[in-house]
């Protein structure tokens, strides 16, 4: 017999559905179950790159345009905040982070916006109420924050080389 599970407007429903993605190896599922800044970041980055891959297409010389390309390509052929997720979640092993240290839920510590998931073994797994009532795991939020930061940043130097390097093509009047 199966149980239903809790509404996912509450940290234990959240947190459930999390545990559930992750033991049947689906981590892009536990996107909808991210706060909304860890969202917004998946984007950025997917935006960021797929800026910087049009740029070095069109304007960087080899070998950088392929080591670039390399680099940046899964990012920027992601079709959605999920799969770039779910990217990070297998280069940096979130993934196997959460299945090592998911189980049954002890009790949950709730804080106005925020609420901690305390797991029968222990750990804490942090959420945030998102604005349309689901609520968030943050725990990746600052490692995908850093990580479109960073996304802008190289976007940055990618627009400032390519532009060099078109102006160098150009033969001057």
């Amino acid at each position: 017999m199966h149980l239903p599970f809790p509404s996912d407007q509450t940290p234990e429903g959240a947190y459930l559905r999390i545990a559930k993605s992750i033991d049947e190896g689906h981590p892009a599922a536990i996107f909808p179950y991210l706060e909304t800044e860890a969202q917004w970041a998946s984007y950025s980055i997917r935006d960021a790159r797929a800026q910087a891959v049009a740029r070095v297409t069109k304007s960087f010389p080899e070998p950088s345009r392929t080591d670039l390309l390399t680099a940046y390509g899964s990012f920027a052929r992601a079709p959605d905040g999920s799969d770039i997720f779910a990217l990070y979640s297998q280069q940096k092993g979130w993934a196997d982070h959460l299945r090592r240290d998911l189980s049954g839920v002890a009790r949950v510590e709730t804080d106005g916006l925020r609420a901690t998931v305390v797991t029968v073994r222990g750990t804490r797994y942090p959420f945030r109420r998102r604005d349309n009532g689901i609520w968030g795991l943050t725990l990746f939020t600052a490692q995908l924050l850093a990580e479109s930061e960073r996304a802008a940043r190289d976007l940055a130097s990618v627009t400032a080389s390519a532009d060099d390097y078109e102006r160098a093509e150009t033969p001057e009047k």
